[in-house]
């Protein structure tokens, strides 16, 4: 019987290919792909997926760093002023040696108060406007030759007069809306007349300050005496009020001829400049007694003082002289076990050509506007300590300014009668390099200091926004977190890859690496609220365990090696660990049962006591050990793992050459293994150390987020990550404190980029060197 002929199998063809020798992948014929060719679409694919990953990753770090950067550069951007407007008023009957000038918040509505004669000019598209209030039946009769502005009371004024009166005038500006548009409506109200002296004469200069109970007045008669003026509203049973006055000469106190005054806001201090540049420091808590606190001498060649004003808070005080002389001055202790204290000049400024004629201060921050006799304004920052602006000088002198309620303007009345408005860009006035990176001298403090504090309860804070305190505790949370970690990790992984049995590694492993996936909010949950308080209570025994327990596995093992050979073997090589666990744990039971011995025998019976009279440093619950340990626990996982396939990735062909030729396991350890494993073992380190820079859960929940800096393991310290979580959620848009987080987040991001960097080169030249192995 006859076979069928077979059908004839498929041939194999193929073209030539530059690629791989000389032909392409061959195809079935009848089009069936081969399995060649399908390997061959999945690595160009793979190749496209992994650049396309990468260069998207890449991308992404940009963007990152771009919008980081972004939000950063207008902290460091120049403030500008832009001039609005210039109007000319008309001249008054009888020209006045003084005048006063204000402005709403908006910038819309001004007003010029001239001797007697008070106005109101609309700002803006409706500049032509002004509004002028007789003095007759509004102000009282009487020709004014003094004006003063209450400080940090708004629109608060008083006019003196030629007959020795006080008068003091508010001004309020009230919002009314008619469906989207606004409007803006003046009103002025005028108090009773108070007497400056007992006898009447014209007052030279005054100072005004009024609270809810008592109004305070520090006038200049023309007969060169100082009178201070008290006027307090007494409740009577019957629900009348009366008021009580009472009036002293401060004139025997000051030698000199007076030049300025000036009252805090608070109506409590009052500050005299003469003609010799010394400034007297009155205490006026009572009033019938005020107390000379302290003369300073405020000018180096003794120029008069031509201008006083306090910063908002009442601190500090503003000292403009003769020569243009700028500086600001506070009471500063002498001693730090002492509350004796002494004026300071703890800022100086550019001085100006002319003599200080007003100091304007601002209402919402430490900025301040001098003028001097030539024109020229300037626009100052106490705490950054530098000149801001300069305004081109007018024609004539400047008779006042003033600094818009939202520190983003300015107006000021020239001598030939017109109003002059500036629109002022000054956003982040406080930020500088040396506020953000040098000791600063701040208000309340002895010395300049690094501090960060940026918000407070009080209106007349002074923000503090220094980055190095968060620096430093970024650095001391990651060395402490590394020395614990390092040595575990890097010597577990050398045990484990070289001494451990095969068996007990494939157990061990995993589970440590498994402990990389706990999260960091559970490890800073239990390090804040759970190991804290057990190290509190049981530190004594913490410190025994880490004296004792060297000793006691030092002398195991000795032991261990004094066996016999018999019972040596019994035990498998690599498990010797295992025989450890119960003498650990025996150590670390005994040392907690015996916490009472060791906190007498190391610490005289109070290891916080003890702490403190020995080393001087005070022992926080949320400290850098509680820290040092959660955190250690968090990337031990990592420099392990890391490390561990590092040492094991060592061609076994070289560590079998090297015991055969007669070196030990120690020896092929040390000439061997690790420098062939460098590399990998550098690389570990480095992943752990950026793991440690960045963390952020667990340093905010197990340091009390203190931003202090001290070297001390039992204080806690404030991160830069932890302070970006603290701060951001109440870090209004676009200001400060938001700006200056995305700075801590940039400085994170260049600090890590730089650290991955510098680590990679190293590792490449570790890889370069070491090859051979």
């Amino acid at each position: 019987m006859s076979m069928p002929p077979l059908a004839p199998s498929p041939v194999l063809q193929g073209e030539p290919s530059p690629d791989r020798g000389s032909f392409q992948a061959p195809v079935l014929v009848g089009g069936v792909i081969s399995r060649r060719q399908i390997r061959s679409i999945t690595d160009g694919l793979t190749k496209v997926i992994i650049k396309t990953g990468g260069i998207s990753i890449i991308l992404c770090i940009l963007g990152m760093c771009i919008f980081l950067v972004k939000e950063v550069i207008p902290l460091f951007q120049p403030p500008h002023a832009t001039p609005a407007e210039q109007i000319a008023l008309s001249p008054l009957e009888r020209p006045s040696p003084s005048a006063l000038i204000g402005i709403d918040e908006h910038q819309e509505l001004a007003y010029v108060l001239r001797g007697d004669s008070l106005e109101f000019v609309f700002l803006g598209e409706t500049t032509s406007a002004i509004t002028k209030i007789p003095s007759r039946g509004l102000l009282p009769d009487g020709s004014v030759t003094a004006l003063a502005r209450a400080l940090g009371k708004g629109h608060s004024l008083a006019m003196g007069t030629e007959d020795g009166r006080v008068i003091p005038v508010a001004i309020e500006f009230t919002q009314d809306f008619q469906g989207n548009e606004r409007s803006i409506a003046p009103s002025v109200m005028v108090g009773t007349p108070m007497s400056a002296a007992p006898t009447p004469q014209p007052i030279i200069k005054i100072a005004y300050q009024s609270t809810d109970s008592e109004a305070r007045i520090a006038a200049l008669l023309e007969d060169e005496h100082l009178w201070l003026t008290t006027s307090r509203n007494i409740s009577r049973p019957d629900g009348t009020t009366t008021a009580s006055i009472t009036q002293v000469d401060l004139t025997p106190t000051i030698p000199s001829r007076v030049t300025a005054l000036t009252l805090a806001s608070q109506a409590e201090l009052l500050a005299v400049g003469t003609e010799d540049g010394k400034i007297f420091n009155f205490d006026l808590q009572e009033p019938a007694k005020p107390g000379l606190v302290e003369i300073t001498q405020a000018s180096e060649r003794n120029e008069a003082i031509t201008a006083l004003a306090y910063l908002m808070g009442d601190r500090s005080l503003v000292v403009g002289d003769s020569s243009g002389q700028i500086a600001v001055w506070m009471p500063v202790r002498e001693h730090a076990t002492t509350n004796a204290t002494h004026m300071t000049r703890i800022h100086r400024f550019t001085p100006q050509q002319r003599a200080i004629t007003d100091i304007t201060i601002s209402q919402r921050d430490k900025g301040f506007i001098t003028t001097d006799a030539g024109g020229e304004i300037r626009l100052h920052h106490s705490t950054s300590e530098q000149t801001l602006l300069t305004f081109a000088p007018h024609q004539g002198s400047l008779l006042s300014t003033y600094f818009s309620p939202k520190a983003d303007g300015l107006v000021g009345l020239a001598e030939n009668n017109k109003l002059v408005h500036y629109h002022i860009a000054n956003p982040f006035p406080e930020i500088t390099l040396t506020t953000l990176f040098s000791p600063v001298m701040y208000e309340g403090y002895d010395r300049p200091e690094l501090v960060w504090q940026s918000s407070s309860g009080s209106d007349d804070f002074e923000a503090k926004f220094s980055l190095t305190p968060l620096i430093f505790g970024t650095i001391k949370g990651t060395i402490y977190a590394v020395l614990l970690a390092v040595p575990l990790a890097v010597l577990g992984a050398i045990y484990t890859a070289m001494f451990m049995h095969p068996d007990l590694r494939a157990k061990i492993k995993p589970t440590i690496e498994i402990m990389a996936a706990l999260p960091t909010v559970v490890l800073g949950f239990l390090a804040g609220l759970w190991f804290a308080p057990v190290l509190e209570r049981n530190f004594p025994a913490m410190t025994g365990m880490v004296l004792l327990m060297p000793v006691v596995i030092a002398l195991s093992s000795g032991l261990f090696i004094l066996l016999p050979a018999s019972l040596k073997h019994r035990v498998r090589p690599g498990v010797e660990a295992l025989l450890m666990m119960p003498i650990i744990v025996a150590v670390v039971w005994g040392c907690l049962e015996t916490n009472a011995w060791w906190e007498s025998f190391l610490f005289d019976g109070h290891f916080k006591q003890w702490i403190q009279t020995h080393l001087g440093l005070n022992y926080d619950q949320r400290n850098a050990i509680v820290v040092g340990v959660a955190m250690g626990f968090a990337i031990i996982p990592i420099i392990y793992s890391i490390s561990e396939e590092a040492l094991s990735n060592v061609p076994k062909n070289l560590i079998a050459g090297s015991l055969a030729l007669g070196a030990t396991r120690w020896q092929t350890l040390t000439y061997l293994v690790l420098i062939s494993a460098s590399p990998g073992i550098f690389s570990a380190l480095m992943i752990g150390f950026g793991r440690a820079v960045g963390e952020t859960m667990i340093v905010l929940m197990a340091t009390g987020n203190t931003p202090i800096m001290d070297w001390s393991l039992f204080n806690g310290f404030r991160t830069l990550s932890a302070n970006i979580a603290v701060e951001i959620p109440e870090a209004p848009h676009g200001g400060t404190l938001y700006r200056t987080l995305f700075l801590a987040g940039l400085l994170l991001f260049v600090a890590t980029f730089l650290l991955n960097t510098v680590a990679e080169l190293i590792r490449q030249r570790l890889r370069e060197k070491y090859s051979q192995f």
